[in-house]
């Protein structure tokens, strides 16, 4: 019974994540962590995470175009992979799609029905009403969290021999093609993150953790220690190589080659 609120709490605190997007509670790596930690099945909860953070990469909200909610793909797969129903790691990604595009309509649905909490707030604002603001705000936080939360609770509640079949009744081409789009989206993520560190400076550090990952010996834990440290010597080394102006603010020597090309663009 713990188990289940400790997940109801994780799916809540993603569900206001995916708005606040302050702790990241909706992000696949931590979402799955943390329900493998309330389910008691911890790695494969990472194992999972970890998968499915290199898919939901290239997500992300452009201007009014709502991307694919992360938060209830992640917290109901990691459910179905640590949770009874001891699905593979594999079928999480797959079965983690089709839930952030229902995610996505629900959010979507959400933020149009907020729009006359937020008109409230502004009637509160003109009229000193901090008090009720503040209320509104909190109103609207709730809501998100609860977006996530009763979703997740319905399909908590459908047994663990329903889901075990269901998955397994899918035929294989079209587990086989949710499968192509997930490394396709895995691909549109790594190029995001390629151009984003195109860098001569950043480049050997990329070059280190392709080669540190094909060395089966070393856990996930182990690459999250040599990640922390490398990020932690190229700041030490980024300190010392930056110039000091005397006080009078970076100047246009200081912005390294990736600054320079986000001015460009």
């Amino acid at each position: 019974m713990s188990s289940i609120w400790g997940v109801l709490i994780v799916a809540f605190l993603a569900g206001i994540e995916g708005v606040v997007d302050e702790w990241e509670f909706h992000q696949p790596i931590v979402a799955c962590t943390l329900v493998g930690l309330a389910t008691g099945n911890l790695v494969s909860g990472i194992a999972l995470g970890a998968a499915l953070q290199l898919v939901t990469l290239g997500w992300m909200n452009i201007g009014t175009a709502v991307a694919p909610d992360p938060a209830l793909a992640a917290v109901v797969a990691a459910w179905w992979v640590s949770g009874p129903a001891h699905l593979p790691a594999a079928a999480g990604v797959i079965l983690a799609i089709p839930l952030a595009l229902i995610g996505q309509g629900l959010t979507r649905g959400l933020r149009q029905l907020i729009i006359p909490l937020v008109a409230q707030a502004d009637t509160a604002a003109a009229q000193g009403n901090l008090r009720r603001i503040t209320w509104l705000h909190w109103s609207s936080v709730a809501l998100q969290g609860l977006r996530v939360m009763i979703p997740t609770a319905l399909l908590m509640l459908l047994p663990a021999a329903w889901i075990q079949q269901g998955y397994y009744a899918i035929p294989e081409v079209l587990r086989g093609g949710l499968r192509v789009s997930a490394g396709l989206l895995v691909v549109v993520s790594f190029a995001i993150v390629i151009n984003m560190m195109a860098t001569r400076r950043l480049w050997p550090f990329f070059f280190i953790g392709f080669a540190l990952a094909t060395d089966g010996h070393l856990s996930l834990v182990a690459l999250g220690m040599i990640g922390v440290g490398l990020a932690i010597l190229y700041i030490k080394l980024q300190s010392k190589d930056t110039p000091h102006n005397n006080g009078t603010g970076p100047s246009q020597d200081d912005e390294d080659e990736l600054d320079r090309e986000l001015d460009d663009l």
